[in-house]
Protein backbone atom coordinates (compact mmCIF):
# COMPACT_ATOMS: atom_id res chain seq x y z
CA UNK A 1 0.00 0.00 0.00
CA UNK A 2 1.13 3.52 -0.72
CA UNK A 3 1.11 6.56 1.29
CA UNK A 4 0.27 4.39 4.61
CA UNK A 5 1.61 4.18 7.90
CA UNK A 6 1.95 1.86 10.72
CA UNK A 7 0.59 1.98 13.67
CA UNK A 8 0.00 -0.25 16.71
CA UNK A 9 -3.32 -0.04 18.41
CA UNK A 10 -4.10 -2.53 21.69
CA UNK A 11 -7.67 -3.94 22.09
CA UNK A 12 -8.90 -6.25 24.88
CA UNK A 13 -4.75 -6.38 26.19
CA UNK A 14 -3.49 -7.52 22.73
CA UNK A 15 -1.30 -5.36 20.46
CA UNK A 16 -1.96 -5.14 16.79
CA UNK A 17 -0.10 -3.56 14.01
CA UNK A 18 -1.81 -2.15 11.24
CA UNK A 19 -0.70 0.00 8.03
CA UNK A 20 -3.42 2.57 7.14
CA UNK A 21 -3.26 5.83 5.14
CA UNK A 22 -2.49 8.99 7.51
CA UNK A 23 -6.12 10.02 6.63
CA UNK A 24 -7.78 6.81 8.04
CA UNK A 25 -5.17 7.12 11.28
CA UNK A 26 -8.42 8.95 13.34
CA UNK A 27 -11.03 7.14 12.58
CA UNK A 28 -9.29 3.37 12.86
CA UNK A 29 -8.00 4.91 16.64
CA UNK A 30 -11.00 6.10 17.42
CA UNK A 31 -12.68 2.63 16.82
CA UNK A 32 -10.25 0.54 18.60
CA UNK A 33 -11.19 3.15 21.62
CA UNK A 34 -14.85 1.98 21.18
CA UNK A 35 -14.48 -1.02 21.25
CA UNK A 36 -11.89 -1.02 24.32
CA UNK A 37 -14.44 1.14 26.07
CA UNK A 38 -17.35 -1.33 25.34
CA UNK A 39 -15.28 -4.49 26.48
CA UNK A 40 -14.21 -2.60 30.14
CA UNK A 41 -18.09 -2.16 30.46
CA UNK A 42 -18.83 -5.97 30.08
CA UNK A 43 -15.76 -6.64 32.27
CA UNK A 44 -17.24 -4.54 35.07
CA UNK A 45 -21.20 -6.07 34.20
CA UNK A 46 -19.57 -9.56 33.89
CA UNK A 47 -16.91 -10.38 36.25
CA UNK A 48 -14.58 -13.59 35.17
CA UNK A 49 -14.95 -13.73 31.62
CA UNK A 50 -12.32 -13.93 29.78
CA UNK A 51 -11.08 -11.60 27.04
CA UNK A 52 -12.41 -13.39 24.21
CA UNK A 53 -15.99 -13.66 25.81
CA UNK A 54 -15.80 -9.63 26.22
CA UNK A 55 -14.39 -9.12 22.86
CA UNK A 56 -17.25 -10.94 21.58
CA UNK A 57 -20.11 -9.57 23.24
CA UNK A 58 -18.54 -5.68 22.26
CA UNK A 59 -18.44 -7.08 18.03
CA UNK A 60 -22.25 -8.25 19.04
CA UNK A 61 -23.17 -4.82 20.18
CA UNK A 62 -21.72 -3.13 17.52
CA UNK A 63 -23.15 -5.79 14.89
CA UNK A 64 -26.52 -5.17 16.23
CA UNK A 65 -26.61 -1.21 15.97
CA UNK A 66 -25.32 -1.54 12.41
CA UNK A 67 -27.82 -3.50 11.60
CA UNK A 68 -30.80 -1.89 13.77
CA UNK A 69 -29.78 1.07 11.57
CA UNK A 70 -30.04 -0.88 8.90
CA UNK A 71 -33.33 -1.38 9.25
CA UNK A 72 -34.32 1.70 10.00
CA UNK A 73 -33.01 3.37 6.70
CA UNK A 74 -33.97 0.38 4.18
CA UNK A 75 -32.59 2.63 1.64
CA UNK A 76 -29.34 2.56 2.75
CA UNK A 77 -28.71 -0.78 3.06
CA UNK A 78 -27.26 -1.86 0.40
CA UNK A 79 -24.81 1.02 1.18
CA UNK A 80 -24.10 0.22 4.29
CA UNK A 81 -23.76 -3.15 3.55
CA UNK A 82 -21.34 -2.38 0.80
CA UNK A 83 -19.18 0.21 3.08
CA UNK A 84 -19.13 -2.49 5.80
CA UNK A 85 -18.14 -5.44 3.12
CA UNK A 86 -15.33 -2.62 1.92
CA UNK A 87 -14.02 -1.64 5.50
CA UNK A 88 -14.00 -5.59 6.57
CA UNK A 89 -11.13 -5.66 3.35
CA UNK A 90 -9.43 -2.99 4.06
CA UNK A 91 -8.37 -4.42 7.52
CA UNK A 92 -7.61 -7.67 6.21
CA UNK A 93 -5.17 -6.32 3.86
CA UNK A 94 -4.01 -3.80 6.50
CA UNK A 95 -3.33 -7.06 8.50
CA UNK A 96 -1.47 -8.97 5.36
CA UNK A 97 0.51 -6.35 4.78
CA UNK A 98 2.41 -5.94 8.29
Amino acid sequence: MEDTININLLIADRTYPLRVRPEEEEGVRNAAKLINEKIREFQNLYEGKDKQDYLAMAILVFAVETLNKQNASPNTESSIEESLLQGVKQLEQMLLDV
